[in-house]
């Protein structure tokens, strides 16, 4: 499993011209890959980490508060394309990325804990929707974790 995590000040995701999700203020959107092999060690691994990462400024403008420490909204979005593999040729293959049967179930789950975590709902796209997410990325500070990639 991927996350692609980006500090954000505001973030929005639109179906069909609606808005499903939107954050003010200082947050995350946090662009979800998921592969078959993924389990719920995956997603305790990845959602303890991005909820603790030290990427928010302090007082004296370091990088050293969590999304927890400064109360800030996330907003998750499943993305296939995260576990793209692109060294052969030019055309991406998708072969990596679980299928909606498997990836849906997982994606719920990363939500569910989030939510746990955070002790609050969070905003979600839609999965297998056409979306169209906008932000502005904070810093910017996009920050890349790969759950197979631990050690």
């Amino acid at each position: 499993m991927r996350f692609l995590i980006q500090r954000t000040r505001s973030a929005a995701v639109h179906i069909d011209g609606i808005a499903v999700a939107e954050s003010h203020g200082l947050g995350m959107l946090i662009l979800i890959g998921i592969s078959p092999d993924d389990t719920a060690e995956d997603i305790e691994y990845l959602v303890k980490k991005a909820t603790q990462l030290r990427i928010f400024d302090d007082e004296d403008g370091v990088m050293n508060r969590s999304i927890l420490d400064v109360g800030g909204e996330i907003i998750a979005v499943s993305q296939f394309t995260l576990m793209a593999e692109t060294k052969k040729g030019n055309r991406p293959s998708y072969i990596r990325a679980a299928r909606p049967e498997v990836a849906k179930p997982l994606y719920d789950e990363v939500v569910r804990a989030l939510e746990e975590r955070l002790g609050r709902s969070i905003g979600t796209g839609r999965f297998g929707a056409d979306m169209q997410v906008s932000l502005t990325n904070d810093g910017p500070v996009t920050i890349w974790i790969d759950s197979k990639a631990r050690e």
